[in-house]
């Protein structure tokens, strides 16, 4: 137990939640955040369809490299602040079979073999430069998510100091919030955002996204006025105020304690 505590210590030195502006507290620019992370696509150009999960997410980790404890602790730490944050089902299954979410833990000499069997050729096609790589597939008739996968080469992202952000981008991102953005910071969707964790405003795109009022398959003129009542609610209910709260209470925090 020792040595994993150290580990985490050592992912998670540089994290501070209150090191930036407080930019969640403004609708406009939650608004504008939102646009670019969930309708848009870091590997093709043009507005996309929202996208998320409705059926129960079901993951199935599969380990190929050593520190299994400390990866497991990682994973379920995280799918229990994601799971807090939308009140969406998430969740860890014993057997590839029932699972909807495949999650390897692998090495950098498997990382072409995991990305075509798991994800497909052409995600291979974009994965230059990157360290860590997830993928989705949707349904045709309503844009919901309906299969995911998460390959994290350990020895790679850990000679990057990225591990622990691989876990928490990737499985992030195949919620439905698909796009790097400059519009967004702090947050876990902009590479110059110090922090590895999910920021205040990671926490309310997050939450609005799994909203019912927001549907898969909805484009760009149909969220924005559903998008803009949100937010002005969650001002007024004090949820904007109350998501820095929210990001400190990560279960991953808690594990320091």
């Amino acid at each position: 137990m020792a040595r994993i505590a150290c580990l985490i210590l050592a992912l998670l030195y540089s994290i501070s939640v209150n090191a930036t502006a407080d930019t969640w507290l403004d609708p406009s620019f939650v608004r504008n955040a939102f646009l670019d992370v969930a309708l848009k696509n870091e590997y093709s150009q043009g507005d996309k369809p929202l996208v998320k999960w409705r059926q129960p997410i079901k993951i199935w980790v599969e380990h190929k490299v050593g520190d299994q404890q400390l990866h497991d602790q990682l994973v379920d730490a995280h799918i229990a602040h994601l799971r807090q944050i939308t009140s969406h089902p998430i969740s860890r299954v014993n057997s590839r079979q029932k699972a909807n979410v495949i999650w390897l833990f692998s090495r950098e000499s498997l990382w072409e073999q995991d990305i075509n069997q798991e994800i497909g050729p052409h995600a291979f096609k974009n994965s230059r430069g990157a360290i860590c790589k997830a993928g989705y597939r949707l349904s045709p008739v309503d844009q919901q998510i309906v299969h995911a996968a998460i390959i994290i080469p350990v020895d790679q992202s850990r000679a990057h100091g990225k591990l622990l952000a691989c876990v928490i981008e990737e499985i992030t991102q195949v919620m439905g919030l698909p796009n790097d953005s400059e519009l967004a910071y702090p947050s876990i969707f902009n590479d110059h955002t110090p922090d590895d964790l999910l920021s205040p405003l990671d926490v309310i795109l997050l939450k609005l996204l799994y909203e019912p009022e927001l549907a898969s398959g909805m484009n760009r003129q149909q969220v924005i006025p559903v998008l803009e009542k949100l937010i002005l609610r969650y001002q007024r209910e004090g949820i904007l105020d109350n998501a820095v709260n929210v990001a400190r209470s990560a279960p991953l925090r808690k594990m320091l304690q």
